[in-house]
């Protein structure tokens, strides 16, 4: 899922490679998400025994501390399409980082960030994407626990993704006849019925009252569409 993220919302080309700096508990699972989705993956830290761990799952693994720009040249950091700053609650350092890899002119960077302070700092010293990895799993598990939802995935600019059960409105009609995206403001992008193929959606298809949908739009359309109420006008 994490590894996900990153290919889905900004469409990593499968030859890209990817620079994750710390390797905790998130910065880790990113790495081995991005190997299993075939990315050339370099994991940084400067924990021995995190290093030891990782060295065998990821392209390279490396013992190094990222906040000094010599070190992180002669690693060859500079070749890298991608850089992923996941560093713990070690503000200074997370920050020191992020200021290397825009020496270094690494144009696509992302920052993980434990407060909103965090998350400004990041942007202005020169973040491309900034991670709330916490609040985003809360707001998702928020809602699947609900019910409303069977996945969910909220980008940082307000935009989701989700796969919802069919709202009764859109039962026994066609996409063009129930007007989700006039009316609702989200866009039906594939329907799954039971022991059928996953179907992109067209304005002739038919949608039943088992069907799963998969839809996309803003965060709040979606949770209005998935509960059965109407976007207000």
């Amino acid at each position: 899922m994490l590894g996900r993220i990153f290919t889905e919302q900004f469409a990593f080309s499968a030859s890209d490679s990817v620079v994750v700096i710390g390797l905790g508990r998130f910065g880790g699972a990113v790495a081995q998400s991005l190997m299993r989705l075939g990315h050339d993956v370099m994991g940084i830290d400067q924990r021995e025994d995190l290093v030891q761990f990782w060295g065998d799952r990821l392209t390279h693994a490396v013992q190094a501390d990222s906040t000094n720009e010599s070190t992180m040249l002669q690693l060859g950091v500079a070749d890298f399409s991608h850089a992923i700053v996941a560093i713990g609650s070690d503000l200074a350092a997370s920050l020191m980082t992020l200021m290397v890899l825009t020496e270094l002119g690494i144009k696509d960077i992302w920052v993980k960030a434990q407060t909103p302070d965090h998350g400004q700092i990041a942007q202005r010293i020169g973040a491309h994407h900034v991670i709330f990895p916490e609040a985003d799993m809360g707001a998702r598990v928020a809602h699947l626990i609900t019910g409303r939802m069977m996945d969910f995935i909220e980008f940082e600019d307000g935009f989701a993704i989700a796969k919802i059960h069919a709202p009764p409105d859109t039962h026994h009609q066609v996409l063009a006849e129930s007007q989700v995206r006039t009316r609702h403001g989200v866009t039906v992008v594939g329907v799954k019925r039971a022991n059928e193929d996953f179907q992109h959606a067209q304005p002739e298809t038919r949608i039943l009252p088992a069907d799963l949908l998969i839809v996309s739009g803003p965060t709040k359309n979606i949770e209005l569409f998935a509960s059965g109420g109407k976007r207000k006008r």
